[in-house]
């Protein structure tokens, strides 16, 4: 069956309005909003009278029941995580194996962890001591960010290589800015730097020092956008301070995805009137000091800014039977992938 499209009004307000019926919005509040937004307001009703008559459009409506029936479920989820201390998180030192993997790692709960990075070399590490290890080093860094919103998940337009040396010198002038980063999309920290590597002791009862780990290192300023990776990470700072926020796996429904792994809400800045159901996530937030970790389960999405010259070292496999636990493969049509942090 074929249907005629709506003349006048733009793909956009014709996607808006499936998605808000489809979601179960009335006809008549949906009608009222895209009017007093500028829309056409005959376009609107041809529009709303064509979705109401195209088979299509009611496989969405059964498709999103489907959805409002799985939310409702994350929804209990998330009330009987609050009830059990999930609107905090918690710090913790001289935490066993079976601790950690029983109460944070297989119930993904993420923690703060003291102690364990007092005997890394890396904590002695200073832009001088950096360059002087690594003298004839040529990396790749991501450059170009400020000008692009979407540089987090269009990183192959900012791939820069330049001396290790020269991006030092740009990291001392002690600019505040989110335009270079050195993030894990690269051989730096097992090619050119790995002299660096060598000054990391990676807490041997929680992760696998053969899966080796990623340097990421940038100015204050450097900002990572609200995010989603599809494996659990223990992130280290060795540098600097950065604030973090996290947001528990289960509430995907409330960040307002976009391009599948990046959320559209500006954790920084959450404006709640165009993403209004992120009022309703638990926020859990920390300023992450040198030689604390992070634990940042599978599925948790989370934001970071530098609040420093910064240098954090990740790692990403753990000390359990098995393999590590990751999500599934998202569609290709939403993406996929792992953003800088």
């Amino acid at each position: 069956m074929t249907v005629a499209a709506a003349p006048g009004l733009l793909p956009a307000w014709r996607e808006w309005l499936a998605e808000n019926l489809a979601m179960g919005v009335a006809a008549g509040q949906a009608r009222a909003a895209a009017v007093a937004a500028g829309a056409d307001p005959d376009a609107v009703d041809a529009e709303l009278a064509a979705l109401e008559a195209h088979p299509y459009f009611a496989v969405c409506r059964r498709l999103a029941l489907r959805y409002d029936w799985m939310e409702s479920v994350l929804d209990t989820y998330r009330v009987l995580r609050d009830d059990d201390g999930g609107r905090e998180l918690e710090r913790r030192s001289d935490l066993t194996a079976a601790e950690f993997f029983g109460r944070y790692y297989y119930a993904n709960r993420p923690v703060v962890l003291d102690g364990l990075m007092a005997d890394w070399p890396a904590r002695n590490w200073t832009l001088d001591v950096m360059a002087r290890r690594c003298p004839d080093a040529v990396v790749e860094v991501m450059t170009g960010r400020e000008a692009n919103p979407d540089h987090a998940w269009q990183y192959d337009r900012h791939r820069t290589t330049m001396p290790f040396r020269d991006y030092l010198t740009l990291l001392g002038s002690g600019t505040r800015t989110n335009d270079y980063y050195m993030v894990p999309r690269n051989e730096n920290w097992t090619g050119p730097l790995r002299a660096l590597a060598e000054d990391v002791r990676p807490p041997s009862h929680l992760v696998d020092p053969a899966g080796g780990g990623h340097l990421l290192l940038g100015p204050a300023g450097t900002v990572t956008p609200l995010h989603v990776d599809n494996s659990t990470v223990l992130l280290c700072q060795v540098l600097g301070r950065k604030h973090v926020r996290l947001v528990p796996s289960y509430q995907r429904h409330l960040v307002h995805p976009r391009g599948g792994t990046f959320s559209a809400v500006d954790a920084a800045r959450p404006d709640l009137d165009r993403h209004p159901r992120y009022a309703e996530a638990t926020v859990l937030e920390t300023i992450l000091e040198p030689g604390q970790m992070l634990l940042i389960p599978v599925g948790w999405w989370h934001w970071v800014n530098a609040l420093d010259l910064s240098a954090t070292v990740t790692f990403h496999h753990f000390r359990v039977p098995g393999q590590n636990h990751r999500m599934a493969t998202p569609p290709a049509a939403l993406g996929a992938g792992r953003a800088d942090r």
